[in-house]
């Protein structure tokens, strides 16, 4: 019997790091999963390594600042599962940076879309349904500590944005509480993956980041993985609200 055994799960972000390592993670626990983010193809391959596993899991490729994509994602899994118990809202970006003086509009409105409201939405439909089976659930977003412990120049949208979930966390927490619908947020520092690469294309860049975490190193999908089958499973049964750090002690040391 896995943590998550009997319960379905819905996981956006999914076709590359945390997302995809949650993903897999979630299954093998137990959970029937739904599986979102832009790609088809990537989804398509995870749900084949789910499959070959002995789990199953079900795509669906979209935009998450689309709410009829966030209402879709919902229907499938209760169409294939009958249920909704966990979802992960993990979809991100860094979206525009620079100084803040150049940020364009649509650099900044794009960037709150995809990170903030896209996560606003999905948790929209998503307790509305587990209301609608009598209430109980676990919701997670990915937040980050950038800032919430400390930012970065050039990062205004990004900071605000992923800030912003952490208010977010709160209010839905107090407002579902009494349902049982449990909202908590997972704050990463640094983690191996393609946007990290992306934005720290060399050694000099990721040696620099290597050095503001306390463990001197960045963190692994798989390890913000199992933070985030903590707050989906019933071991949490008594968390809600919080803004879980898992970021190598970034958040007490730059040096």
């Amino acid at each position: 019997m896995g943590r998550l055994s009997g319960k379905v799960a819905l996981v956006t972000g999914a076709s590359a790091g945390i997302g995809r390592a949650t993903a897999r993670l979630f299954a093998a626990e137990g959970a029937r999963i739904v599986v979102g983010a832009r790609r088809q193809g990537e989804l398509d391959d995870l749900v084949g390594e789910i499959a070959a596993g002995g789990g199953q899991a079900a795509a669906l490729a979209g935009d998450v600042r689309s709410e009829d994509y966030a209402q879709a994602l919902v229907a499938l899994a209760v169409e294939r599962f009958g249920r909704l118990d966990v979802a992960f809202n993990n979809a991100g970006t860094l979206g525009e940076g620079g100084a803040s003086t150049e940020v364009s509009a649509a650099g900044w409105n794009d960037t709150l879309a995809i990170n903030l409201t896209g996560s606003f939405l999905g948790a929209k439909h998503q307790i509305a349904q587990m209301l609608k089976q009598g209430g109980g659930g676990s919701v997670i977003f990915t937040s980050t500590f950038v800032g919430h412990t400390f930012a970065f120049p050039g990062m205004a949208a990004y900071a605000a944005s992923k800030s912003g979930l952490i208010g977010l966390t709160q209010a839905l927490a107090a407002e579902f509480g009494p349902q049982g619908v449990r909202v908590n947020a997972v704050l990463p520092g640094a983690v191996d993956t393609d946007m990290y690469r992306d934005k720290n294309n060399t050694a000099e860049a990721q040696a620099f980041v290597t050095q503001l975490h306390a463990l001197k190193r960045v963190g692994r999908p798989e390890e913000l993985a199992r933070a985030v089958l903590y707050l989906a499973s019933d071991d949490s049964s008594f968390v809600t609200g919080t803004a879980s750090l898992v970021d190598g002690g970034v958040s007490i040391t730059r040096t």
